[in-house]
């Protein structure tokens, strides 16, 4: 298996060094991407992406917490990703990996830093929050696990719904309200391999890169950088970089937006 690794690497690189990818994408193209929100009847809200062969599935679930000492007056929120087994062959059970607790971060970080859930409008009443957790799931692994998480994680919050509380207990109905947003966020992760950057990285191609880098912004202002491996990037190319997150994200925030359950 490590041959035929080699032999295949060897063959991506050559490709990307002639300015050719192996599924015919240009370097800015992201492969077919399939949004499907609600999936999961019994979470607060849910969502299915399918991002080429890669596959991840979020799930939103709220209960009632204790706010941080030094925010009282709002919500929590966590974000947790798990790789599971049946994703990839170099998956394991047991306890958060490095990649799965990077994952989780970066996508957690890019939320945070939008402002995209309304964390005062959690508060219940002296010493009792709503919990907003979300939960990532790696169903297949096929390359760039970050911006599908973090577009499923967006499509999930962005149609929860909110519990209620009343006398002391969680109240889940028909009628239950939906999670106030304040923001949408989406990222964009961009792979170096050689001298070439190319968009949404299949699996092939991240084996061979030297360098990744994440970048997630809402429709006005950078929210959150990542970088991840040895491998570096210039300052123009990472202002090229940005200029074209802010392109694509608008394209990422209308499919989102215009998602459907089945």
């Amino acid at each position: 298996m490590q041959a035929i690794n080699s032999v295949k690497g060897a063959y991506v690189q050559e490709l990307l060094g002639k300015g050719i990818r192996e599924d015919h994408r240009g370097a800015w193209e992201y492969r077919n991407l399939v949004i499907k929100p609600g999936v999961l009847p019994n979470a607060e809200g849910s969502a299915q992406v399918d991002l080429g062969n890669t596959k991840v599935l979020a799930a939103i679930k709220m209960g009632v917490g204790t706010p941080m000492p030094d925010k009282p007056e709002e919500g929590n929120l966590m974000t947790m990703a798990e790789l599971l087994p049946l994703a990839s062959a170099d998956y394991e059970t047991g306890p958060p990996s490095p990649d799965s607790i990077e994952l989780a971060r970066v996508v957690d970080r890019g939320i945070r830093a939008a402002n995209v859930v309304d964390l005062p409008s959690l508060f219940i009443e002296k010493d009792k929050v709503w919990s907003v957790f979300i939960d990532l799931y790696v169903l297949n692994y096929d390359g760039n696990l970050f911006d599908a998480c973090q577009i499923a994680a967006m499509t999930a919050l962005n149609t929860a719904k909110m519990p209620k509380y009343e006398d002391g207990k969680v109240i889940r109905d028909a009628n239950m309200p939906k999670l106030k947003i304040n923001n949408m966020v989406t990222s964009c992760t961009f792979a170096k391999v050689g001298d070439r950057i190319i968009l949404d990285a299949n699996s092939g191609e991240e084996a061979v890169m030297s360098g990744r880098l994440t970048i997630a912004t809402d429709d006005k202002v950078l929210r959150a950088m990542q970088k991840g491996m040895r491998g570096a990037f210039s300052q123009d190319e990472i202002e090229h970089l940005i200029e074209t997150t802010f392109e694509k994200s608008k394209e990422l925030r209308a499919l989102i937006v215009n998602s459907k359950s089945d």
